[in-house]
């Protein structure tokens, strides 16, 4: 068993306007951003609005919905980046790998012979700017 959901974590701050992103999309199941330490070029975050501390916390209804959206980023995300690919991660618990306690999915556009990025290293802001802008046409 692991901690309740915080309302407290920053991806709530995100949903609630208390703390800034880089939006790319919104509907009423989810919101994307860029991460601000991304591992690839377009590097995406796709959270749900429903409070969620993981993938198994999510309520079944509302995890079609949040699936679609999800879906419909790593489309947006791979066209714009005119990507060879794309890795979609989520992490569940700190054994996971989870580091925010917000049901989230990583999308990563990818390019033959291009590793990922180091985890924890902070994007250039314009250039983060600049991808949301390409990423948002792209819908």
């Amino acid at each position: 068993m692991h901690p309740p959901y915080d309302p407290q974590n920053i991806f709530a701050k995100i949903l609630r306007g208390e703390m800034p992103c880089m939006k790319v999309y919104e509907d009423d199941a989810a919101l994307a951003f860029m991460d601000i330490m991304p591992r690839s070029e377009g590097h995406t975050l796709v959270i749900p609005k429903t409070p969620a501390r993981g993938l198994l916390d999510m309520p079944a209804a509302a995890l079609g919905p949040y699936m679609q959206s999800v879906q419909k980023v790593a489309a947006a995300v791979g066209k714009a980046m005119r990507a060879e690919g794309l890795t979609i991660q989520q992490f569940n618990e700190t054994a996971g790998g989870q580091v925010v306690f917000h049901l989230h999915f990583h999308i990563q556009p990818r390019w033959e012979g291009v590793a990922l990025k180091p985890p924890g290293i902070m994007g250039d802001k314009a250039a983060l700017e600049d991808r949301a802008a390409l990423i948002r046409s792209a819908f």
